[in-house]
């Protein structure tokens, strides 16, 4: 069909569409090495929140995933007000030489006019083996694109064409002509078996000889009249009539990228609520999408790559064992998704580290950890130099006071990343119960989210007010993200990397799951109140930094704390200070060491596809 690589896009509005175009979509891929994306479009009327369609796109996405899987196919979920702006963008990204389109989803003209590639209009079902094609040919500026689809069609299929010329009563002198020309020129063409030539209407003329062939190829017009189907009269009446599968077929637009125009109609909305609108539908998952671990252990051996978990710990005797257990248990021992898990301590004083060591998980100390660094207190801390001890490609941490916890928490978080590789970085979300007294209010947690983290990035970050959760302690990231941007030793780690992350590598490479319900151990107000102190510093830096402005030296880093004995009051006055870690690949002994592993897993690849070749 087309020159250079062959990649289809097959676009679609439901799954039972993609039953039908697949089987056409493997029968016109030139080569074994042709490159599949199936694009699910989830159209939202104008006057809708695009978040609306955020269960319809995930229902779309499940549907998809498992298919594109078994044909080794990437999907993508496109949630829009227009959804034919979004299928030309897609299919500029992805250099897509072909687009499929079910007959019942055929673009406005003005859109079908504008699209990069070739488009193939489908009525299914699939063609049988050895197909007898009908190929009506008027002349016309895609004829010749017809012919090539139904030459290569029946090579492949063992198939052979009947070309068939319908002239038209008020043409017979011309239209004769042509005829004969068409019979002298493609008579060398062995696949051609069969000519019909017919006087009248050419519509009666393809519907009837359908009916004794098991595939229609045909072009469309080029500009149909205004008022008439895209495709042109012809194309769409045919469709409408015959019960025979058909194709009907439309070259790229000739003219340059840069020269093409698009309509007039419905133009882009750019305001941030809408772009966080489409983030929002596009981009929010759920735990329960990721639930099939051996697909998930499939998908990571094809990308070759490699996953570490670490669990960073202070005084968490009560929970760290069952948290490891669950953990091991399912996704090293049952499923090896993962290849470590290492517990990062911050100098417990509990039977934490016993616990873990007991259980066969490595522990690191985290101060001992680039002890020519230093040592600050804090979970970012142990967070930042995990990453010169954690040896995967993708890193997850998960908080370890968790109560209730459950595989889910892990594979939920890898999931998007090992399935999605736009993506660098995903964050967990739940529902967070409280504990008042005997009493649980369900939704009562997240007191420091609601309260201050995200009406601080409504303020001054609100393309990441889509964010559910900004503070969860429920993460995954790609390490060469993580990597290369600071990290808060405190409280604040979350909040840095956040902002960090999505000013380097955009919104959609970010991403959020539901991991359903989190029980864990509620902290006081007064914990509370110096996380938020210490969270607002980091706000307040980043903003600065954007603005060139230094506003960070100019505020107050402490903070007088209300405590209360018996019936009297007193102020006390706390040092807090966010303070960062540089980029870990801003390290020499860090870049040292990665060149090691990748020199290992390189001699180790060596090594296995030599023994693979050795005799048995």
């Amino acid at each position: 069909m087309s020159n250079g690589n062959h990649n289809i896009l097959i676009a679609i509005t439901g799954i039972a569409q993609l039953d039908a175009l697949l089987s056409f979509a493997l029968i016109t891929a030139e080569s074994p090495r042709t490159n599949i994306v199936i694009l699910g479009l989830v159209p939202v009327p104008e006057h809708k929140s695009l978040t609306s369609a955020t269960l319809k796109a995930r229902d779309l996405r499940q549907a998809i995933d498992p298919i594109a899987r078994k044909i080794g196919a990437r999907a993508i979920i496109s949630v829009a007000h227009n959804i034919w702006r979004d299928l030309k963008r897609t299919a500029i990204n992805e250099r897509s030489s072909v687009i499929l389109l079910h007959h019942t989803d055929v673009p406005p003209f003005e859109w079908l006019n504008v699209l990069p590639c070739e488009v193939i209009v489908v009525k299914p079902p699939f063609t049988p083996k050895n197909p007898r094609i009908l190929l009506p040919i008027r002349g016309g500026p895609y004829a010749a694109m017809a012919l090539r689809l139904a030459l290569s069609l029946a090579e492949s299929q063992g198939g052979e064409i009947t070309a068939l010329h319908a002239i038209a009563s008020s043409d017979v002198d011309n239209g004769e002509k042509q005829y004969l020309d068409l019979v002298r020129n493609l008579r060398e063409l062995p696949k051609i078996t069969r000519w019909i030539k017919t006087h009248g209407d050419p519509i009666n003329a393809i519907v009837r000889a359908a009916r004794n062939h098991h595939l229609v190829i045909m072009g469309a017009v080029d500009r149909p009249r205004s008022g008439d189907p895209p495709v042109g009269v012809t194309a769409a009446t045919v469709l409408s009539q015959i019960k025979t599968p058909a194709m009907v077929v439309r070259a790229s637009q000739r003219t340059p990228l840069f020269f093409v125009r698009e309509p007039e109609a419905h133009p882009i909305d750019h305001t941030v609520s809408v772009v966080v609108d489409k983030w929002f539908a596009e981009n929010t998952f759920h735990a329960h999408e990721f639930q099939d671990i051996e697909q998930l252990v499939e998908l990571k051996q094809q990308q070759n790559l490699t996953i570490s978990l670490g669990l960073p710990t202070l005084n968490e005797q009560r929970t760290i064992g069952k948290i490891i257990k669950s953990i091991k248990s399912s996704l090293m021992v049952k499923h090896p998704l993962l290849d470590e898990i290492v517990v990062i301590d911050s100098n417990s004083t509990d039977r934490t580290v016993e616990i873990a060591e007991g259980l066969g998980v490595p522990v690191v100390k985290h101060p001992d950890i680039l002890p020519q660094y230093g040592a600050c207190k804090g979970k970012g801390e142990a967070l930042w130099k995990s990453l010169s001890v954690l040896r995967g490609d993708l890193i997850a941490w998960i908080d370890t006071d968790i109560s209730n916890i459950h595989p889910r928490f892990v594979y939920g978080i890898l999931g998007p990343l090992i399935r999605e590789p736009r993506l660098m970085y995903v964050k967990g979300f739940y529902q967070r119960p409280l504990h008042l007294g005997r009493k649980l209010e369900a939704r009562g947690g997240g007191r420091v989210t609601e309260l201050m983290a995200r009406p601080m990035i409504n303020l001054f970050y609100p393309e990441l007010s889509g964010l559910l959760q900004p503070l969860a302690g429920e993460y995954a990231g790609r390490r060469q993200a993580l990597e290369s941007v600071p990290f808060f030793t405190g409280y604040g780690v979350e909040t840095g990397l956040l902002i960090d992350l999505f000013s380097i590598f955009g919104l959609n490479a970010i991403g959020q799951v539901d991991l359903e319900e989190r029980i864990h151990r509620n902290q006081s107000l007064m914990a509370l109140s110096k996380m938020s102190f210490e969270i607002i510093q980091v706000f307040m830096q980043r903003i600065g930094r954007a603005r060139r402005v230094n506003l960070v030296n100019d505020m107050n880093k402490s903070m007088k704390l209300i405590r209360q004995a018996r019936t009297q009051f007193q102020l006390d006055v706390t040092d807090i200070r966010a303070f960062e870690r540089p980029p870990m690949n801003t390290l020499k002994e860090y870049r040292d060491w990665r060149a090691q592993i990748k020199s290992e897993r390189k001699r180790g690849r060596i090594q296995m596809e030599q023994e693979s070749i050795l005799p048995v």
